[in-house]
């Protein structure tokens, strides 16, 4: 068993406000045996046009103080910031282990273009995915708009992750947070690999409509284990990779595809009646 701390934290444009939510954090994750504490994308600082003055590279301050946090808590952590890349920035989800070593980098692929905002004025894309080995999991990260994409999910399967890990600072508006739950279920039931997915919680200062919470943990039927709900929240849940195994002997979905198929059809004929 794995413990894994969902760390649904309200972001503010202030680092140093939630450096500060972030060690509390991670002090009431370790109190309760966690060996692993998510937080939500973006967590150094809200989007908005200030990110990229905000930005540091993953050896600045802000990635310095909470490795040394998660060293003095021996608590690994799984944290959203962004890095200067050129005019923009990288969207990142850092990975450190318990001594505040980072393990991994992933710059977020898919670029939140839609329903009328432009992530991309602001954010450059990465080009690779990334699966990071921490406290006895390979972790297959993924970034909020990310999680509309299935096959980033199934690339990450592929490269022998056996979780999911999503963050997000997930958006206001019609069916938004309807998507938000039917997605995360969805890359849970399609690849039989439970899913790790944390929110930002809705920070009531800001009215840019980031943040509806609703972290959760779904295993690997697509059964929902824990939903945090909108309010600001840390809950410890946990992964039992066995039941994976379970699962899968039952479900054998992944055993059962034909990419040779899928590949070798490139412009698959459109039937006409």
């Amino acid at each position: 068993m794995t413990r894994i701390a969902l760390c649904q934290i309200p972001v503010s444009t202030d680092s140093k406000t939630n450096l500060e939510r972030v060690r509390d954090a991670l002090g009431q994750a370790a109190s309760r045996g966690a060996s692993v504490a998510v937080f939500p994308e973006a967590t150094l600082t809200r989007f908005g046009k200030g990110v990229a003055d905000a930005a540091e590279p993953l050896d600045g301050p802000f990635l310095t103080a909470v490795a040394d946090a998660a060293r003095t808590h021996e608590v690994a952590v799984v944290l959203g910031t962004f890095e200067p890349a050129d005019g923009r920035v990288f969207n990142t989800a850092v990975v450190l282990d318990r001594r505040g070593r980072r393990v991994a980098a992933y710059r977020k692929i898919h670029l939140f273009d839609s329903f009328g905002a432009k992530e991309s004025d602001l954010v450059a894309p990465g080009d690779t995915p990334v699966v990071a080995e921490l406290a006895g999991l390979r972790l297959g990260l993924i970034t909020c708009y990310d999680v509309r994409f299935p096959e980033l999910a199934r690339a990450l399967v592929d490269q022998g992750a056996d979780a999911f890990v999503v963050i997000a600072a997930w958006g206001t508006g019609p069916m938004k947070e309807e998507h938000w739950a039917t997605l995360v279920r969805a890359r849970a039931i399609e690849n039989t690999t439970w899913t790790v997915a944390v929110g930002q919680a809705p920070n009531p200062e800001a009215a840019d409509g980031f943040g509806v919470g609703r972290s959760m943990l779904v295993d690997p039927l697509g059964v929902v284990r824990a939903d945090l709900g909108p309010a600001a929240s840390v809950q410890v849940v946990e992964i039992d990779p066995a039941e994976t195994d379970r699962v899968r002997a039952t479900v054998p979905s992944l055993a059962h595809r034909r990419p040779d198929i899928y590949r070798a059809v490139p412009n698959a004929e459109v039937g006409r009646s």
